[in-house]
């Protein structure tokens, strides 16, 4: 699913650029993904968009500047773990994301069914839903969430 989802990020600069349903999967079939991969792709982002009208009319008054502290639920911190909260965190301090799209990142990350969440497909997460609004990370922001973890030297700090 995580390999459909970058492709159309990487094809597609938004997702009204993309084309209708049916001639999205016929062109994702002949690009070599999955049946399976394709449909569980296109569900998550219809599910997606879904839960962003949600959380934006449940939570209209949560902006950009809203401030707090966000307590995570056992299952949640399970499921996430240290590092994908810190990544989070990372972005929320950074303006990447507010805490609205923190939520939304939150929600679709639990929605995969895994036992833990990679980095990684954490990144992929962040990606589509900054695309899904149309939003685009500046470029150091964007190499973070393109950085492959395994393969990367440890940063070297001064």
């Amino acid at each position: 699913m995580f390999d459909v989802l970058v492709y159309l990020y990487e094809t597609y600069y938004r997702p009204d650029a993309c084309p209708d349903s049916e001639a999205l999967v016929k062109k994702l079939s002949a690009v070599g993904f999955e049946e399976e991969e394709i449909s569980k792709a296109l569900g998550w982002l219809t599910d997606l968009a879904e839960t962003t009208h949600e959380y934006s009319d449940r939570f209209p008054q949560q902006t950009a500047f809203s401030f707090g502290i966000r307590i995570y639920a056992p299952q949640e911190f399970d499921v996430l773990g240290t590092e994908a909260i810190g990544f989070i965190q990372f972005l929320e301090s950074a303006k990447v994301i507010n805490p609205i799209q923190r939520e939304i990142v939150i929600e679709r990350a639990l929605a995969i069914s895994e036992r833990q969440v990679s980095l990684d497909k954490l990144k992929v997460i962040v990606l589509m839903v900054l695309w899904s609004q149309g939003k685009e990370p500046d470029g150091l922001i964007f190499d973070e969430l393109f950085s492959d973890d395994e393969d990367s030297e440890p940063r070297l700090l001064h």
